[in-house]
């Protein structure tokens, strides 16, 4: 049995792709993703290391194909050590980073950001999800932080959990055009943007292109190089192969 494990616009175009085989189960952390990847194999629900171990045991993977999220670093780590562990091969889709030829404030995690944002003052606007609020509003102090975040109950309640105001909540989801984040970031006055690098299929670029013409300052939060397939095409060709007995 193949695993991909989803979490990305990548994954629903290979379920796409993959939908003659019958050999593969696909896995998402939220029922919120549900709307974006259409089958019949689909299983919801985070999973630590041990539970990813019975998960393999269980439905006797052969591959995983992990197209999870560029900053989902625990999920990938994990799936990696169980592939290691359990002799199960292992390869994993990576998007190209962003091509910056426009001025940013570049971190290269989340504690560099958290201590950047320490240090400023002004509105802020994340377009990072609701993963981590919490720390986020650890640095806010007398700033006005706005997230923007999608539409969907597991972000929510995240919001709820730290007492975020209405007001401060866009739920809404994207991608989006230059256009649209433009008058959005004017509607709410925002000084900064924190964002992570999604890459092309994430909309980072857009968002880069509003900060810019409208002067805010951009805030990228960036990611490790990774070894992995950036192409598509192979990796429908590897799960055929692998679906197909091949080596």
């Amino acid at each position: 049995m193949i695993w991909i494990i989803g979490g990305t616009s990548e994954a629903r175009e290979i379920v796409n792709r993959i939908k003659d085989l019958n050999n593969y189960i696909v896995t998402i952390a939220t029922d919120g993703g549900k709307e974006f990847i259409y089958s019949h194999r689909l299983l919801t629900g985070r999973m630590n290391y041990q539970e990813m171990v019975r998960f393999c045991k269980e439905y006797k993977i052969s591959l995983i194909v992990d197209l999870s999220h560029p900053y989902a670093k625990i999920v990938s780590e994990n799936a990696k050590q169980v592939a290691k562990d359990l002799k199960i091969y292992y390869i994993k889709y990576i998007r190209s980073k962003t091509e910056f030829k426009i001025n940013a404030i570049y971190l290269k995690n989340y504690e560099e950001a958290y201590n950047y944002l320490s240090t400023i003052s002004g509105t802020v606007f994340f377009t990072t999800g609701s993963k981590n609020i919490g720390d986020f509003e650890k640095v806010r102090g007398n700033n006005r932080f706005i997230y923007r975040i999608l539409p969907a109950m597991e972000s929510i309640e995240e919001c709820r959990k730290y007492n975020i105001q209405m007001k401060d909540i866009v739920a809404v989801l994207g991608p989006f055009s230059k256009e649209y984040n433009k008058i959005m970031f004017k509607e709410y006055k925002v000084k900064y943007c924190v964002m992570k690098d999604s890459g092309q299929k994430g909309g980072t670029l857009e968002k880069l292109q509003a900060c810019e013409e409208l002067g805010i300052i951009p805030i990228v939060i960036g990611r490790e190089d990774e070894d992995g397939i950036k192409d598509l095409d192979l990796i429908e060709k590897i799960i055929r192969e692998k679906s197909r007995g091949e080596k």
